[in-house]
């Protein structure tokens, strides 16, 4: 018996060394006959983590491959399709987790116990196709379940949560995925206030995400165009008749590389048709004659009446209309939309730059598709018969977890039977301990407006008044998380938004008002602009642009720990003057270093005349010629502002640098400094090029052009370099509210 047991180890041994070969050299054939011969392949593992060939396959995206290794195994004892790897996943698990739909039907239509098996993450099959964003798979697993449980169940939300609480709703917007949670949403809408371990319902994880919403996205001016000029479509509800199942195999789709080119200009050309032909319909319709039989002149005229009671707010195609405009404004709009796009197209800058802004585009838009949703089914601010708050997925008779007293989730038993309350007292006993017990999270609008994002916070506002009221752990409101985190856009809205003067008027848990929190310094240096200097300008700008937003009674002077703002102001931004000191200075010596040596050589320039002088009256020979009338002008403007520039840094280096002098006096001595700078560069240039004109007007006229533009080269990427940081000075001066940056990138 012994002897025979180690042939049968050594024979296990050898099957899975050869399986393990085959694998891994792609001989998937060979891997089919294996298990056709030996049917204790069917269950042996060949990886140090315990996979088997079946899971090797689906990993490798093998479709035909695995559907030939189910029906192998079906045939024997389908039991082997549920074997686990070290982290319990089956191969249903590792389908579900690639997005193929045909590996999922064959697996999850084998065995349909399989949907409800759990990794050690406490994760079923559909959970890692919503963690993995794969819609198609979702939704054929979702239709696999039904068919094995009734909606109406309890069991039917079980699938749907893993062990730290977090719901498939929950993983779709946290990885971005808004068209798979709108349907997540459609089939499992009671999740929308279902929580996690943290207490964090599906809007707080959307309001924890703000460069997914408009207001948390900065675009350059050309990339705000094509923002602009697309056109989006908004979610809708996919049913199993919508379903299409993708080609797993990505190699099987021989397009062109150019192809999305293509399909851009073609949606564009659509577009195009429509906007012109709209016009044209409406020209046709008006001329149709009273009688149709269709009664189309009835509906134009009830268009009409129905029109004129509609705002100027309705959809783009009513009659819409301004003294301001012409009455085909719209048209000439959509075209002028895509004559751009279709520059941008084959001049390209790109079919991939608009693809991205397509994809950033798309998520604004469905972002706040999935906020107005999730708002719609949310009951965070409503109270059941007993006086507590909607326990929603806590509910036992809903939720297949339970909560320990630290707010964890496990996994309950959901073959047990539940006890059943008659009444409410047990319940609302439950919830009262679990409230003393754990800390309760902040609301969705202290997120959103901790991170500026202003769409939900106006949503929340509109739909829920009352959540205007709702403070953190440290007694702050919406207004002073705005104000604390830097969140300029936010704050003015609030400010127009006509709230109540209490809330502007709140303090916090230390004491502070608006105004300290406007003067305080964080870590992070949120403004959109470089240069030590430059930040510390703009934090001045915000403290002055929110303390003349309010008014002076509502502003507590001093806080808990008797500090003024102005002492918070220089308390915290004591370091970054110093820096914004130290960055002035070293671009004041540098720029009037350049200056001196623009006025040196102006100063020469001015004193020589190019030509003879006549000898009756002294004066230059060539006065009346236009070239020597723009090189004496030139010479003499470029004299006067370099020497202009040269004071002006000087008296940036020789300034005291503190703080209130880099509200107005430094800005405006380096604007006038670099406008003198380049002016006399400029200057400079034109009175080189006309004074040597002069030189080869008689030979070698036609290379003189290129002559001047190789030698102008370094002087205009000296200009240019320092162009920039002109253009961010006149932009921090002249705008009102400061601009926040933002740690997201268009990708």
């Amino acid at each position: 018996m012994e002897g025979k047991d180690d042939d049968d180890d050594r024979k296990i041994e050898k099957t899975n060394k050869r399986l393990f070969k085959l694998c891994m050299k792609g001989k998937w054939k060979k891997v089919v006959e294996t298990y056709e011969k030996e049917k204790n392949a069917h269950t042996e593992r060949i990886t140090r983590t315990g996979d088997t060939a079946l899971h090797v396959a689906v990993t490798d995206g093998q479709d035909d491959v695995v559907l030939q290794l189910v029906k192998l195994i079906c045939s024997v004892d389908k039991l082997a399709l549920g074997i686990t790897n070290e982290r319990k996943n089956t191969a249903l698990h590792f389908a579900a987790s690639m997005g193929s739909v045909e590996m999922c039907e064959c697996i999850a239509s084998a065995d349909a116990s399989l949907l409800s098996v759990r990794n050690v993450d406490g994760e079923t099959p559909l959970f890692l196709a919503a963690l993995h964003g794969r819609k198609q798979a979702f939704m054929t697993l979702h239709y696999s379940c039904i068919y094995h449980t009734n909606p109406k169940d309890s069991n039917y939300y079980s699938n749907c949560r893993r062990a730290d609480g977090d719901t498939i709703l929950h993983s779709a917007i946290a990885g971005d995925y808004f068209d798979l949670a709108f349907q997540i949403m459609n089939l499992y809408g009671d999740l929308a206030n279902w929580t996690n371990e943290n207490g964090f319902t599906p809007l707080h994880v959307l309001a924890n995400k703000p460069s997914v919403f408009k207001s948390g996205c900065h675009l350059g001016r050309f990339e705000a165009i094509i923002y602009y000029a697309i056109v989006v479509k908004e979610l809708k509800v996919e049913t199993k008749l919508h379903l299409h199942c993708p080609t797993a195999n990505k190699e099987k789709n021989n397009y062109p590389g150019n192809y999305r080119t293509f399909i851009e200009l073609w949606r564009l050309t659509k577009k195009f048709t429509s906007v012109v032909t709209h016009p044209l319909t409406q020209f046709v319709n008006k001329k149709l004659p009273q009688n149709d039989q269709n009664g189309t002149q009835r509906d134009i005229e009830a268009s009409k009446n129905n029109g004129a009671g509609k705002n100027s707010s309705g959809s783009e195609t009513s009659n819409w209309s301004h003294p301001l405009f012409p009455t085909n404004y719209r048209t000439c709009v959509d075209f002028f939309k895509f004559v751009l796009m279709v520059m941008s197209v084959i001049l390209g800058t790109g079919s991939d730059m608009i693809r991205r802004i397509r994809k950033k585009k798309e998520k604004h838009v469905w972002s706040a598709q999935i906020m107005e949703k999730l708002l719609e089914l949310a009951c965070l601010y409503e109270y059941d018969e007993n006086g507590g708050s909607i326990p929603g997925d806590k509910d036992p008779e809903t939720s297949p977890y339970d909560f320990d007293e630290k707010g964890r989730a496990t996994l309950r038993d959901i073959t047990e039977e539940q006890p059943s309350t008659t009444n409410g007292e047990a319940k609302q006993q439950k919830n009262g301990e679990k409230k003393n017990e754990q800390k309760m999270p902040e609301t969705p609008i202290l997120i959103a407006a901790r991170n500026g994002v202003t769409e939900m916070v106006d949503k929340i506002i509109d739909l829920i008044p009352v959540a205007v009221h709702d403070i953190d752990a440290m007694k702050k409101n919406i207004v002073l998380l705005a104000v604390e985190n830097r969140q300029t856009y936010l704050y003015d809205f609030l400010r127009k938004k006509n709230l109540k003067e209490s809330i502007f008027g709140a303090v916090d848990r230390e004491g502070n008002s608006v105004l300290h929190l406007a003067a305080k310094l964080g870590d992070y240096k949120p403004w959109l602009i470089p240069g030590e200097a430059l930040q510390m300008h703009w934090e001045i700008k915000w403290y002055l642009f929110v303390k003349e937003s309010m008014s002076p009674q509502f502003f507590r002077r001093y806080n808990n720990e008797n500090k003024t703002p102005r002492d918070i102001f220089s308390e915290t931004h004591k370091d970054l003057v110093k820096s914004g000191g130290e960055w002035l200075k070293k671009t004041s010596e540098s720029c009037s270093l350049v200056a001196a040596l623009i006025a040196t050589v102006a100063f020469s320039t001015s004193t020589s005349v190019p030509g003879d002088f006549k000898d009756d009256t002294g004066a230059p020979t060539l006065e009346n010629m236009p070239e020597f009338k723009a090189f004496a002008f030139s010479s003499l403007i470029a004299l006067c502002c370099s020497v202009t520039s040269l004071v002006m840094f000087l008296s940036i280096l020789t300034s005291r640098f503190q703080e209130r002098d880099f509200g107005k006096n430094l800005p405006r001595k380096l604007i006038l400094g670099l406008t003198s700078l380049f002016m006399s560069i400029t200057s400079m240039m034109v009175c080189f090029c006309t004074g040597h004109f002069f030189v080869l007007k008689d030979k070698l006229k036609s290379v003189a052009f290129p002559v001047y533009a190789v030698t102008c080269l370094p002087v205009t990427l000296f200009a240019l370099a320092q162009f920039p940081l002109y253009i961010d000075l006149i932009w921090a001066t002249f705008k009102k509210v400061p601009q926040r940056g933002y740690k997201t990138s268009l990708h």
